[in-house]
């Protein structure tokens, strides 16, 4: 079966197309038969209509298009296939993830137009795989009333790309889905560390929007509340502008003022004490998460890293690496420094060893997409 893929950002359009069998069990198979992306870009509409007609795409193309969407908020638990009346729960949590849900909406729509609804769609929701975070995870101490009036509180994202991560090691290592028990770190433009207990999500580090958590490339991760209003009536700004600052001129670029790309900054750091600084900050940062889950979660069996960052920066993932050695990871130079596909990164006597998993949300897309469109519909 073929699957489309569409993967809306803010200010891009990733796309793919799949090749995979209806899903057994817990194994993610499929082969990229083509991808790509479209970026900047302000229109998601115009882009994806320019994609369907520059493809020359067709209803016969497809069996199944998934398309994913940041926030399903307490709304939407697992993927659904999409009607009017999920468009319209989708854009009625545009407040939870701005700039996100809203052009997952406007690519559907043009995908619409373009097949004129010949094929079947799934919206999978990158919220959806922290819905097993529990009370104690997901509340903020913040006056009941008002957080439930707004539905304020943790909710995760990147969450299709820790699924992935904690299948693919459950089957390179063989150990059952339902005793996996890892800390995965999502670590690219945007980064994210998941506490992973008995095969489920109990604590991300996101939390009501993509903002919370570890430096990212632009965004500020943690930080005390308070700032907000200081630099508001400091700067005499509106909280809108402060809050574009923290999502946008933050994270790894704030803190350098040269760069949000790793490997400018790994460059520059050998003159430059900012580069070094910012670099510096962003794994401490993600050591004190896995930290932190190591202790939340009575031990891991095992630490992932993946996306752009964590998938090519060595350095990087030897500067995390090093000060965990009380908990067991021992890393290995060699295998660290290679540079392709899944590996362990750790000697064979480390108590907690650590892994590279390249993550495909792609082919999570389809394997998901087609695991429920199979229970709701006949194919």
């Amino acid at each position: 079966m073929k699957v489309l893929i569409l993967n809306p950002g803010s200010s891009s359009l990733r796309y793919a197309l799949i090749s995979a069998d209806p899903p057994r069990g817990d194994q993610v198979r499929g082969k990229e038969l083509l991808s790509g992306v479209i970026e900047p870009i302000n229109d998601h509409a115009e882009a994806a209509s320019q994609l369907f007609n520059r493809m020359q795409w067709t209803a016969a193309d497809f069996d199944l298009m998934a398309l994913r969407v940041v926030q399903g908020g307490d709304r939407y638990h697992d993927p659904v296939r999409i009607d009017d009346e999920v468009l319209a729960g989708i854009e009625a949590l545009e407040d939870l993830a701005p700039l996100h849900n809203a052009t997952s909406v406007a690519v559907f729509r043009a995908f619409q137009k373009a097949l004129q609804k010949r094929v079947p769609a799934m919206a999978i929701f990158d919220s959806s795989f922290h819905r097993t975070i529990p009370p104690i995870a997901y509340t903020y101490a913040l006056p009941h009333q008002l957080a439930a009036k707004h539905r304020i509180r943790r909710y995760g994202f990147h969450g299709i790309s820790h699924n992935y991560l904690m299948l693919r090691y459950a089957e390179m290592t063989g150990t059952p889905v339902a005793q996996t028990n890892i800390i995965t770190l999502h670590l690219g433009g945007g980064c994210s560390a998941t506490a992973i207990k008995n095969g489920e999500s109990v604590d991300t580090s996101m939390g009501f929007t993509p903002l919370e958590g570890l430096v990212m490339g632009t965004r500020s991760g943690d930080l005390d509340p308070a700032v907000i209003g200081f630099l508001a009536r400091k700067e005499n700004v509106s909280v809108e502008e402060v809050e574009r600052w923290l999502n946008t001129d933050a994270g790894l670029l704030g803190i350098s003022g040269i760069s949000q790309d790793v490997r400018v900054l790994v460059e520059r750091a050998k003159t430059d004490e900012r580069a070094l600084l910012a670099l510096d900050v962003f794994c401490y940062r993600v050591k004190k998460y896995v930290g932190a889950y190591l202790a939340a979660m009575g031990g891991a069996t095992a630490i992932i890293f993946s996306g752009g960052i964590g998938e090519g920066a060595s350095g990087i993932r030897q500067s995390i690496c090093t000060g965990l050695e009380s908990f067991g990871v021992e890393l290995d130079p060699a295998k660290n420094g290679e540079t392709d596909g899944e590996r362990r990164i750790t000697r064979e006597q480390s108590r907690l060893p650590a892994y590279v998993i390249p993550t495909d949300e792609g082919l999570m897309m389809a394997h998901l997409g087609l695991h429920w469109h199979a229970r709701t519909a006949t194919i």
